[in-house]
């Protein structure tokens, strides 16, 4: 059996099994590449935090009723043990789920899982549509417009920045850092001269 904790292409692959959607499949990547960033950031395991990330939402599609509860059933046979899927389950604390965010990997999913979502709204609103000319500056000046990215949950992203003790500026600043490492991938990257040139 894979070891999916690890094995990135494994994990890849058992996602794919269950997640059909390109924009859950495109989230997924976004997440895993933060949680690989703040991984480095915190000095752990980068290809075990990206896997959790990678994998995060694997019931959703499936069971969006029931999402964060079904994960258990599906990852255990897999052989994946109990602290991986209940970093899992933790991202869906006070949503869907009562397994509360305690270890700093479940902190960091808990908190950057909503933030991608605001960040990727925001730079496809720039002249370049790329992450990378993206300030936390601009992130910010959307998040106090409520009627932008509704569906976004800001108070779990305040509520994840207070369990880390982080300025919010600066989880915003490190999840644009991790998104860029993908940017291609999730369909970030952009035009950078195009934008310089609508800015003129």
């Amino acid at each position: 059996m894979p070891d999916y904790t690890r094995d990135r292409e494994a994990a890849w692959q058992l996602l794919n099994e269950y997640v059909k959607s390109e924009t859950l499949l495109r989230h997924s990547l976004t997440v895993e590449a933060v949680m690989r960033h703040f991984a480095s950031l915190y000095q752990e395991d980068p290809d075990l935090w990206g896997n959790i990330g990678l994998l995060h939402d694997i019931d959703f599609e499936m069971y969006p009723d029931q999402h964060c509860r079904k994960t258990r059933e599906i990852l255990t046979p897999q052989g994946l043990p109990e602290e991986f899927i209940r970093a899992i389950e933790s991202h869906g604390y006070g949503l869907v789920h009562d397994v509360e965010p305690r270890e700093n990997v479940e902190k960091v999913l808990f908190t950057i899982d909503e933030l991608t979502g605001l960040v990727s709204a925001t730079a496809l609103l720039r002249p370049s549509k790329s992450l990378h000319d993206l300030t936390a500056k601009s992130v910010k000046k959307k998040w106090k417009q409520k009627s932008f990215a509704e569906n976004v949950n800001r108070e779990v992203i305040e509520a994840g920045a207070s369990r880390l003790g982080k300025d919010l500026n600066e989880i915003i600043e490190e999840t644009i850092k991790g998104m860029r490492t993908v940017a291609v991938a999730i369909g970030l990257e952009g035009n950078i001269e195009a934008g310089a040139e609508a800015g003129k």
